[in-house]
């Protein structure tokens, strides 16, 4: 393994100079220099820009073309003027356009982009890697974006300012005040600032700068040009409390007897969220019993993997700023820090008995007590993250069946008890980051604990659980290589049966019977490992783009407390290349193309998987784009599909994708595209559909309809275990698995600060066995060698249990549940949103939902009526008001 990362850097040192091309060094750093207001009133928000403090400056123009045709002039042309006073940056646009008919004035809640827009980027720091993004659309809709890393942008940070746009004979202004609260800088006398400004032309999906930028620069926030004048500005300290009101009633189907399904639930509630600046470099956000009941539901999903399936964040505590404290590992979603295990669902288990007539109740979140998040960048270069947050002790609840229970003609006379289900539990996050080599490096550190005050029949969770670890970015050639890498480490400390338990999770599998370099200590209190990553390539600069990588996660590396981690014992190694054509033709306006090789291997050494993969993006000239790639796997072994048995073989795979979407402007616009993926000897074929439509009727409402059908039948579905003399035996069979999904949404707003949301989506999956069959020779590259199906003499079928006679003596050596299944699933969500004042919301919700199981031999719309139109569903209405109070 060792090896393989020494001929990585050996390739990268011979295709660097290769494929480098300098980038483009006539590109000249504009300079805007703004003045204070002074002697005259500050402008009125309007969207006029007839205050004499406008008089005061001079616009800036002469925007340059960025896409689709770099370095030309755009079809029309934009001006700007910057003011400011002791508490606000005052922003002015002039959009010219020739028809003003023709302006695209569609409407969208907030961080939506309708229409034509314009947006200036701040970067306050002057450290080229953050900054503060502000956009205006014509119709009047504020969006706002957090730019770190030179060019992630994150849409969760919100951000209080004020926008007044307005349509005029030579097309549309737009008039911005933002707090310099709401900004973040240094206490220096005299002020450079990084500023872009970019302007969205809808008629012809065209994107024009301020500052001219290559057709492929290295990053965003490097290329701005820059903000002068800005003279003893004084930093504004932050300062905002917003306190909410909750009432909620939910409603669903009452289950005789059961005294926690009477058929109705209400809850009122308060809390409080704050924002609090220490200095006007690091903010302090608090929360304080939050609630985030206005939050959209999950899609639905089913692994058979037996992985965890990753949810994105949604809850606003945590999603904003959320890039502070990014440390991924590499491979995935694998990351340090996975803010959903903050007010999870409890862990625990209750010992009621249903044959008692007992019931249980028990949460399905646990309760965050409070949280705090200290966070910003300060003028040195430091980027400072801590995270805090307590969740409470949680019970389950069992009670009697209210109607008397009879065992032995007896009637049984129980208590009511409650049981411990999650223990108080503090999570603590902490990440620092700091800027040398004038901004073109980085290094950092992350640190994670977890610690659980256990009790009750909880020592199955660790009491303790720490991750950390370094990384660092260094830039060269004017951005146009790097290289970057990852280092971590992690400890979990519990009762033997818990650090038995982590050993013998899927993620891990130290049981497996053919592993050498693992084995299951059961006295063990303590667990540790690594990861990393480290990667080298061109991010800049010509039309060629590459990197070159490998990343690990030892067998011990676990992170589940307060990250994510989907499978520990990996070692990968990749290497890609993309052509990149920026360069409109007479029939597409970008394109793309690569390729990309990966292999696998664990920790033993074993060759478990190697990839070769092609791909490529069009965007014609008509708006019309096209998504196409395929891969060859010639090699795929795994370590987890026996669940703890030996390495099973899959067969050579081949897959290919396409999708075709029409232009997107449109107010109908369709992407439709199939993935279809086929092993040989069939061991196992994938085939997904997807047909989408946006239409928007008018400029106030949107509609999407997301529909995906997938089967994905196999020969060698893992169905359980069993034992056969004394040795195990891993059962397989043959799978049906078919899933249907629609997604339907639908938009209307009044105006942009209030807005109707509907949004639906039943879920269906299906997965029907047969040919059941068991494990042979896991890793023979023949299917026929590496399973034996069983005969018609060997299982039978009884009273929903397979029984096998593997020896054929008359006897039933073993049996096994049948695992046919249907899952069922619809989740709605009508939402009212108004943003009374900037900061200061209401929101009325209802939400719906339906959970069950249906017929595996039934059609999908046989299990849509039964399932889904005839059942009762589970209701929520729920009011809720917040008020930002900025001192």
């Amino acid at each position: 393994m060792r090896n393989l990362l020494l001929c990585l850097s050996f390739v990268a040192g011979i295709l660097i100079p290769t494929f480098g091309q300098d980038r483009d060094s006539t590109i000249v750093k504009r300079i805007y220099t703004t003045k204070p207001i002074k002697d005259v009133s500050a402008p009125k928000i309007d969207g006029d820009l007839d205050e004499k403090a406008w008089e005061l400056v001079e616009w800036s123009g002469d925007f340059i073309e960025f896409r689709p045709d770099t370095g030309t002039p755009p079809t029309e042309q934009t001006l700007m003027k910057i003011l400011y006073d002791d508490k606000n940056l005052y922003v002015a646009f002039k959009c010219f356009q020739e028809d003003p008919a023709t302006i695209e004035r569609r409407l969208g809640r907030r961080d939506t982009f309708p229409g034509d827009w314009v947006e200036i980027n701040i970067d306050s720091y002057n450290d080229d890697r953050t900054a503060f993004s502000f956009t205006a659309s014509s119709s009047g809709v504020k969006s706002d974006e957090f730019v770190s890393n030179n060019d992630n942008f994150d849409s969760s940070w919100n951000p209080i300012w004020y926008l007044s746009t307005k349509i005029n004979k030579d097309g549309w202004t737009a008039e911005i005040r933002i707090p310099l609260s709401q900004l973040r800088f240094s206490k220096s006398q005299d002020q450079v600032w990084g500023l872009q400004a970019t302007r969205r032309y809808f008629n012809n999906e065209e994107r024009s700068l301020w500052q001219e930028v290559d057709a492929n620069p290295p990053g965003w926030v490097s290329e701005f040009g820059e903000l002068h004048g800005l003279i003893g500005l004084v930093p504004q300290k932050q300062l905002e409390i917003q306190p909410y009101s909750l009432s909620q009633l939910d409603t669903y189907e009452a289950e005789p007897g059961n005294p926690f399904r009477d058929g109705s639930d209400s809850k009122f509630a308060g809390g409080l969220d704050a924002k609090i600046g220490i200095t006007n470099d690091l903010t302090l956000d608090l929360t304080i019993n939050p609630d985030f009941g206005q939050v959209d539901a999950d899609p639905g999903a089913i692994a058979l993997d037996g992985f965890e399936i990753f949810f994105q964040e949604r809850r606003p505590f945590f999603v904003e700023n959320k890039n502070v404290f990014d440390f991924r590992l590499g491979g995935g979603p694998d990351n340090l820090f996975f803010s959903r295990r903050i007010g999870r669902t409890p862990q625990g288990y209750t010992t009621f008995n249903s044959e008692l007539g007992e019931y249980e109740d028990i949460p399905n979140f646990t309760t965050i007590l409070g949280a705090a998040k200290f966070s910003g960048k300060t003028a040195n270069g430091w980027s400072i993250g801590l995270l805090e947050s307590v969740t409470a002790k949680e019970y389950g609840e069992i009670k009697l069946d209210n109607r008397p229970a009879v065992i032995n003609d007896l009637p049984v006379l129980g208590t009511e008890r409650r049981e411990i289900v999650e223990p108080m539990t503090n999570y603590l996050v902490g990440r620092l980051q700091k800027d040398f080599n004038d901004r073109n490096s980085y290094v950092g550190g992350i640190f994670t604990a977890t610690n659980r005050n256990l009790e009750g029949n909880l020592d199955f969770l660790h009491k303790s659980a720490y991750s950390g670890g370094l990384d660092f970015k260094h830039n060269w050639k004017n951005r146009t290589y790097y290289v970057e890498g990852v280092f971590s480490f992690s400890k979990v400390i519990g009762s033997e049966d818990a650090i038995t338990q982590t050993q013998q999770s899927l993620t891990h599998l130290f049981q497996r019977t053919d592993a050498g370099h693992v084995s299951v200590d059961t006295t063990r209190t303590s667990l540790s490992g690594t990861g990393g990553r480290i990667e080298i390539g061109k991010s800049g600069g010509g039309n060629w783009r590459y990197n070159l990588g490998g990343f690990w996660k030892s067998p011990e590396l676990e992170l589940n407390d307060i990250g994510f981690l989907r499978q520990a014992d990996d070692f990968r190694q990749y290497a890609n290349v993309r052509r990149v054509f920026n360069k409109p033709t007479s029939w597409f306006r970008q394109a793309s193309f690569g390729g990309e090789m990966s292999t696998a291997f664990d920790f033993e050494g074993n060759y478990n998987r190697i990839q070769y993969e092609l791909f490529g993006f069009v965007n014609f000239t008509n708006n019309y784009f096209l998504d196409f790639g395929a891969a060859h796997k010639p090699r795929i072994f795994v370590n987890t599909f026996l669940r703890g048995g030996p390495r099973w073989r899959y067969n050579e795979e081949n897959f290919w994708y396409l999708f075709v979407g029409t232009d997107q402007r449109k107010k109908l616009s369709i992407v439709a595209g199939t993935v279809n993926s086929q092993a040989t000897q069939d061991n196992f074929s994938f085939y997904r559909y997807r047909l989408s439509f946006r239409y928007q009727p008018i400029n106030a409402m949107s509609i999407s309809l997301n529909t995906e059908y997938s089967q994905n039948p196999s020969r060698t579905q893992y169905v359980g275990e069993q034992s056969f003399n004394g040795q195990p035996r891993y059962i397989l069979g043959a799978i049906d698995q078919e899933t249907l999904s629609t997604t339907l949404r639908i938009n209307y707003n009044l105006n942009p600060d209030l807005s109707l949301q509907y949004y639906a989506q039943p879920f269906i999956f299906k997965a029907d066995f047969s040919d059941f069959n068991y494990v042979a020779n896991p890793i023979a590259s023949n299917l026929e060698e590496r399973i034996n199906l069983f005969g018609e003499d060997q299982i039978q079928f009884n009273n929903g249990v397979y029984e096998v006679d593997e020896d054929r003596n008359g006897s039933v050596d073993y049996s096994f549940s049948d695992p046919d299944f249907a899952f069922v699933q619809f989740r709605s969500n009508l939402v009212l949103r108004w943003e009374y004042i900037p900061g200061s919301e209401i929101f009325l919700v209802w939400s719906q939902g339906i959970t069950g199981s249906g017929d595996v031999n039934s059609s999908f719309g046989s299990i849509i009526e039964d399932q889904l139109l005839n059942q009762k569903a589970n209701n929520t209405f729920l009011l809720k008001a917040t008020y930002r109070f900025n001192l």
